[in-house]
């Protein structure tokens, strides 16, 4: 099994930054990427970040530019550094740990707001 717990959310403000923490543990050797999603209230949730194991990355468009994923493999540590926030940001942050045989674990989020 694999559990992924997520830190560093808080209430910033527009234009500034956060760095987003995931810290893995379990059957780390099941694990192909690591993601990150968010879910505004009212909408579904989103595909924002991905890194796999070669160090490949993904970034969605509604994001790309501010935001930076990447890993600490001694830590089992993934982060997801956020600049030039926008309000529009304000979601809870989920970390997922996508594994080798399909499925996704996801944890319980950490709340991310931005004040305007």
């Amino acid at each position: 099994q694999v559990q992924v717990v997520e830190s560093g959310g808080d209430l910033v403000q527009a234009g500034g930054s956060l760095r987003l923490s995931c810290a893995a543990s379990g059957s780390i050797g099941s694990i192909d990427a690591m993601e990150w999603y968010r879910q505004a209230p009212g909408m579904q949730r989103e595909l924002v970040a991905q890194i796999t194991n070669y160090d490949q990355t993904y970034y969605a468009d509604s994001m790309k530019g501010r935001i930076t994923i990447s890993r600490d493999s001694a830590k089992n540590t993934v982060y997801l550094q956020m600049n030039f926030l926008k309000p529009e940001d304000t979601a809870i942050y989920y970390c997922g740990a996508q594994l080798n045989y399909g499925a996704i674990v996801l944890g319980r989020g950490t709340q991310v707001t931005v004040a305007s």
